[in-house]
């Protein structure tokens, strides 16, 4: 089984700066350079078939590149208990739609749709850990923001788990040309 997601790589300037918040909140698993990324669609753990279907269903995208921008931080938990760390992204719509055209292509291949809303958002770190540990963090990094930049091509990502955590290799580049 493949394990699999589509995203957005940031341009090296942008993860220079993400990278330089890391620390700060105790227990927390920061983001190395190669796992900063925006998700826009998660498909999961496939076989070589459905990898392939995947795969040829993303050349048929087409959407313009997109101008984005980061903005603010915030945090993701279950049952009060933070489980990750994430850097905010505007503007949303032009992400959500590209979201929405991969997920209709992904569904044509086979893939169930994705059913969970789509907050675009860059992980910073991963923890499991009361929400007040993290309150200093998101307090002093509220104002976190970084110049518009453009994006113009999206990926097939592979993710493999390992003692490190994860890491993410590109199997396909996808050019934005709408």
């Amino acid at each position: 089984m493949i394990r699999l997601f589509v995203g957005l790589r940031l341009p090296a300037a942008i993860r220079a700066q993400l990278l330089a918040l890391g620390g700060g909140i105790p227990g927390a698993r920061w983001q190395d350079d190669g796992q900063l990324h925006i998700t826009l669609r998660f498909i999961g753990d496939v076989d070589e078939r459905a990898a392939e279907d995947a795969a040829l269903a993303l050349s048929a995208v087409h959407w313009p590149p997109v101008e984005i921008a980061v903005e603010g931080v915030g945090t993701f938990d279950k049952r009060g208990r933070i489980h990750t760390v994430w850097a905010g992204i505007r503007p949303r719509d032009a992400l959500a739609g590209l979201h929405r055209k991969i997920d209709q292509a992904l569904v044509r291949a086979g893939q169930e749709p994705e059913r969970r809303a789509y907050l675009p958002h860059i992980t910073l770190a991963r923890m499991n850990s009361p929400a007040e540990v993290a309150d200093r963090f998101i307090e002093a990094h509220a104002g976190l923001a970084s110049p518009p930049f453009t994006l113009d091509h999206f990926y097939l990502f592979e993710s493999s788990l390992g003692h490190e955590g994860a890491r993410y290799d590109a199997v396909e580049r996808y050019r934005l040309d709408g």
